[in-house]
Parts: structure tokens; sequence; C-alpha cells
């Protein structure tokens, strides 16, 4: 009697155990588990940003996605903030936006990027691309000659230019991307403007998100955070093909300005990259964007400056590159 007694006693001091750790459980699993897979499900779905290509019945092919900024690169946004501002004090320049894209991690961060400034040159990388759209629907079409034979007026004269087309001769439409992205040539630019399709510009900038531009317009402005997406899309290949956005990223890493970001970063690593000038005789601006490759990473950098002196602006830009490379690629700069 008395063992039975006592198994009863045991058996239910068991399965009093039993209950209080099922529903011990059943809190601690709500706790960690199931609330914290809403919360994070809710977060991401609030802070993507997916944009895909339209126009087709049965794909729509990714161009980018975009999240919240990344609260990692606090530390190096404030160095670039005080670059900025130490540049400012010096009145070098007025203001300067900066856009950082960690290919590794998808991380982003951006400074001033609501302020819009006048491109320049960089309108050249989205021309790059419509001829290479060009040349989808029509193949060959690059290979085509067209004669230099027209006197292009300018508003103003490039200060950072090295080689142009020579008047009287005749350049296939290849050989005139190759002197606009590479020389940053005006005249193959406007050479190449006569013949481009501005619908297939314009979409070039509408299926990225952007507003179409005016053909007509003298200005068109852009943040840097806009500009980058050229850039991001010729990285992803995503809106040309893969050999497409190969070459055109070749073209890029020939563009021969050196005295910008690049001249914050080792010699020894691999970019594409664009610059471009534009403003008046009362402000100056300078652009430049750049995909880098370290040893084990991938970052786009787009600066854009406002100053009074092109001679002093590529220095702003040297030094943002510099702590960039030196916080992100963990490494410090080489002699240049």
């Amino acid at each position: 009697m008395t063992r039975i007694l006592n198994f009863k006693i045991n058996f239910k001091y068991v399965s009093v155990l039993v209950f209080i750790s099922a529903i011990a459980t059943y809190f601690i699993t709500q706790h960690f588990f199931v609330d914290k897979t809403s919360e994070t499900s809710t977060s991401v779905a609030n802070t993507l940003q997916v944009k895909r290509l339209e126009g087709y019945r049965y794909v729509k092919p990714l161009l980018y996605v975009d999240q919240d900024e990344s609260s990692d690169l606090t530390s190096m946004k404030a160095e670039v903030q005080n670059i900025i501002q130490a540049f400012q004090q010096k009145n070098v320049i007025k203001s300067a936006s900066v856009y950082l894209k960690d290919y590794n991690t998808n991380d982003w961060m951006g400074i001033n990027l609501e302020e819009k400034f006048k491109p320049g040159s960089l309108l050249k990388v989205p021309e790059l691309i419509a001829f290479l759209k060009m040349n989808e629907k029509n193949p060959g079409l690059l290979d085509n000659k067209i004669l230099f034979n027209k006197i292009y007026k300018a508003d103003k004269k490039p200060l950072f230019t090295s080689k142009s087309i020579e008047f009287g001769q005749s350049y296939t439409i290849r050989e005139l991307l190759y002197y606009m992205i590479v020389y940053s040539d005006n005249n193959a630019t406007y050479l190449l403007n006569d013949n481009i399709d501005v619908e297939v510009f314009k979409n070039v900038f509408t299926d990225l998100g952007l507003a179409a531009p005016d053909w007509n317009a003298t200005d068109y402005f852009i943040t840097s955070y806009e500009i980058s997406l050229f850039m991001r899309a010729l990285y992803n290949a995503a809106y040309l093909t893969i050999k497409d956005s190969e070459y055109a990223a070749s073209l890029l890493s020939k563009s021969n300005f050196k005295k910008g970001v690049l001249a914050g970063i080792p010699s020894n690593n691999d970019f594409f990259h664009k610059f471009g000038e534009a403003g008046d005789a009362v402000e100056k601006q300078l652009h430049e964007t750049v995909v880098v490759y370290t040893q084990n990473k991938a970052y786009l950098l787009t600066i854009m400056t406002k100053g009074n002196d092109f001679k002093t602006l590529p220095e702003v830009l040297k030094q943002i590159s510099a702590a960039v490379y030196r916080n992100l690629a963990g490494q410090p700069q080489q002699a240049l």
C-alpha cells in the first residue's frame, strides 16, 4: 500500500513538472521565435525597395534592391561628413553629396542625397548604355561610320579633357563611344547625339525609375543616388546583356581622369568610373562615380561637389575616396 501511494505521489509530482515545462516551453518559443520572426518579416517588408524591368510578358529582370541605410556605416559616414565640413570651412566647396553601396553586404550610406546637381559628363554613362541598347535591336550598329564634318558650338570649355576626334575624319560609333568615355570628348558626344535614338535614351532613365530628360533642355538636374543607378545597372548586368555590360564597364575602366577618386585608392585595384564637370562662372561642379574592386570587396562610390575652383575640387574627391577605402578595405592607403 505504501509503495502504491509513493508511486501515485511521484507520478503526480512528475505530471506537474511536465505541465510546467510545457507551459514554459510555449512562452519561450512564442517570445524568441514567433514574435521575433514576425518582427523581422514586417521589418523586411517595410524597408525593401525592389526595382524590376517592365515590358516583358513572362519575366521581370531584377534591376536593384534597396533597404534602409545601414547603421554599420555610421562611423565612416561621420568621418566623411567631417572631411566635407573641413573643406567647407576652407571655402573649397559650398556643398557635397555622397552615395556609397557596399556590394558584399548590400549596406549603403548617403550624405545630402536630396540635393540636385548638374551632372555634366556623367550623362555620358546613360548615353553609352543607350547606344548598346540600340545595338541590341540593330546588331552591327556600332560598326556604322559617321563623318565628323560639322563644327559644334560648346557653351563652355571643359578643363579635364585630353584627346578629341579630328575634323574631316570618319569614325565608327564604337570608336566614338571610346572617345566619349575614355577621353570625355565632347565632339564625339555631339556627333553621337546627332545619331542617337532619343526615345531609347529616355527609356534608360525611366526604366530605372528616373524622370525622362528633356532632350532640348540645357540641363538635367540629378542626385548622387540617382546617377549611381546607371553604374548599378552595369554592375548587376540586368539592363544590358552580360556581354554588353562587361564591354561598357571595360570602356569606363579606361577613363583617363585620375585626379579625383582614383587618387585616393591604391593603383593595383580594379575599377570602372566616370567623372563630370559642370557649372558656370560663379559656381564649379565636379563629380565622379566609380565601382572599386579591392582584394575581397566591391563597392560603388559617387561624389558630387559644388565649389569655386575646378583646380581644388579633385582633392575633395580624393580625400573622401581615401577615407571610404580605408574603412571598407581595412587597409591603409598605399603610396600612389
